[in-house]
């Protein structure tokens, strides 16, 4: 079993925002969880990159509870899997190719990347993977100067540098427009197929589940509500995940170019995803 979850929770005061969650993953997928803001799903995620602490249960990946790792062995982990943000979380002012090297700034010394001394094929791993991503003529611009789509390609870039065995990515579209939304979904599910990692994806938007996702995994107040495939999420079962009446309309949570929602939808979509 590459990844066993048992029994996950995480408290804050007394809220439970994951929710004695469990479920497996038999082998490398492509996985997806929405549901509605603040349903549980990036907490999950962080307590998984171990950016957050689990209150209790375990996550086990190919045999390891990651959960009960400290130190420098917490650190080989966090390097193993790699966290793609909604906001990019790249330095504006600098270049697209140092922000790429700054995915394995816990392999090189302090004094080298403070003064940008990386060796040679270091670089041309960063320059091969934007030349990978379709974007190796941005490689010295500054990152502020690109497009939302572009910055966060070079976020994917960064994370591959890592050469992680699984990609969590929070919310990876939710900042952009149709057309970037659907580069960035094309470029991880590429990187899956092409790369066999574990990709685990937050996603707001029923269409990218539907369309990117082998399995989809729904989370309702901290706790899983639905665990299937594409096929199987139903508006119906929408309705139960978000919390929704028969209103519920998935043009409000769609990021299809062909069906962009309309001014009604979109109102919809801000108070059901608040």
């Amino acid at each position: 079993m590459l990844l066993q979850v048992r029994n996950v929770t995480r408290l804050f005061g007394t809220k439970a925002a994951v929710d004695n969650i469990s479920f497996d993953v038999a082998k490398s997928g492509f996985v997806g969880i929405i549901g509605r803001s603040g349903a549980g799903k990036s907490t999950f995620l962080r307590m998984m990159n171990r950016l957050t602490d689990a209150t209790g249960g375990e996550i086990a990946f190919e045999g390891r509870n990651i959960l009960t790792l400290q130190g420098a062995d917490k650190r080989a982990w966090q390097s193993q899997c790699a966290m793609i943000f909604q906001q990019f979380n790249l330095v504006p002012r600098m270049d697209v190719a140092s922000n790429v090297l700054h995915g394995i700034l816990n392999r090189r010394s302090t004094l080298s990347t403070m003064f940008s001394f990386w060796p040679d094929d270091d670089v041309l791993k960063a320059l091969a993977i934007l030349d990978r991503l379709g974007i190796a003529e941005q490689a010295t611009k500054r990152a502020e100067a690109l497009s939302g789509g572009q910055q966060q390609r070079v976020a994917i870039a960064r994370a591959l540098m890592q050469d992680p065995k699984v990609i969590l990515a929070d919310e990876p579209i939710a900042s952009l427009d149709p057309m970037n939304a659907q580069i960035v979904m094309d470029t991880l599910r590429r990187i899956h197929d092409e790369d066999r990692r574990l990709v685990i994806a937050n996603l707001h938007t029923l269409d990218t589940a539907r369309r990117y996702c082998d399995r989809v995994i729904g989370m309702r107040d901290g706790r899983i509500v639905f665990d299937g495939t594409p096929e199987q999420l139903t508006t119906g079962v929408a309705r139960d995940i978000y919390g929704a009446d028969a209103s519920f309309s998935e043009n409000a949570t769609s990021t299809s170019i062909e069906a962009l929602p309309s001014d009604a939808d979109a109102d919809y979509a801000r108070r059901m995803l608040a």
